[in-house]
């Protein structure tokens, strides 16, 4: 996570908690960083204006001023368990970081006795797996907004592993699977590439060229793709 996106994630973890505080140590361990780091970065925050204060005491840390933080969601209880069962669908994709961020928020804003009934709600439902653990690389969910090539080790079904320089274009979900789908340099073509295969992903600082993904170059033999769109 770049210290832009940080910066952006450390307020919208305050607005969900808002208004007890964080400590800086538990959002250090949290973002990964140091607790220095996140200093610098609460200080960086209070100096564009945005209303975080620190509150002394064992028990004390970093708030954000309630009146400034998120209004309520809209949301009735299916509509936030439908919420929820879709994101909690994405728990061995490549997004399953930021879908947990996301059930987070959606959480943090439900009034106490909407947040009651959807989780009374959603502790019927249940996903059925065959138990094998199937996670892509949580490193490839934000690769399409970077726009930068990849290096990934990635190793076939027969064991054999080779590096290659990869473009990506974008993901198919299969059930448990993820693939990603990438112009592949090693091969000089479209390559999906099973989430559980890839042993590592790596963004270089090259800007991959702008390609088109055509649902004809993944030649899929059976099944039909539904593409996720986000309507108004």
């Amino acid at each position: 996570m770049n210290r832009t996106d940080r910066l952006y994630a450390l307020v919208e973890e305050l607005r969900a908690v808002s208004p007890r505080p964080r400590s800086a140590r538990w959002l250090a361990e949290r973002f990964e960083v140091s607790s220095r780091t996140i200093e610098r970065d609460l200080s960086a925050l209070q100096q564009s204006g945005v209303p975080i204060w620190a509150e002394p005491g064992r028990t004390g840390g970093y708030s954000i001023d309630p009146s400034h933080t998120l209004p309520p969601l809209g949301l009735t209880p299916d509509e936030a368990l439908a919420v929820t069962v879709g994101l909690g669908m994405l728990a061995s994709s490549p997004f399953r970081e930021a879908a947990a961020s996301a059930v987070r928020k959606v959480t943090a804003v439900m009034d106490a006795r909407s947040l009651q009934t959807t989780a009374e709600l959603a502790a019927r439902i249940h996903f059925l797996d065959d138990g094998q653990a199937r996670d892509a690389p949580a490193a490839l969910g934000g690769v399409l907004g970077s726009g930068r090539v990849l290096t990934i080790a990635y190793r076939d079904r027969s064991g054999a592993e080779t590096v290659r320089d990869v473009e990506p274009l974008g993901y198919v979900g299969k059930g448990t699977d993820w693939y990603l789908i990438a112009w592949c340099r090693l091969r000089a073509g479209v390559r999906a590439f099973r989430g559980d295969r890839i042993v590592s992903a790596e963004a270089t600082g090259e800007r991959a060229p702008q390609r088109e993904l055509r649902p004809e170059d993944l030649d899929i033999a059976y099944g039909e793709l539904r593409a996720v769109s986000i309507g108004r």
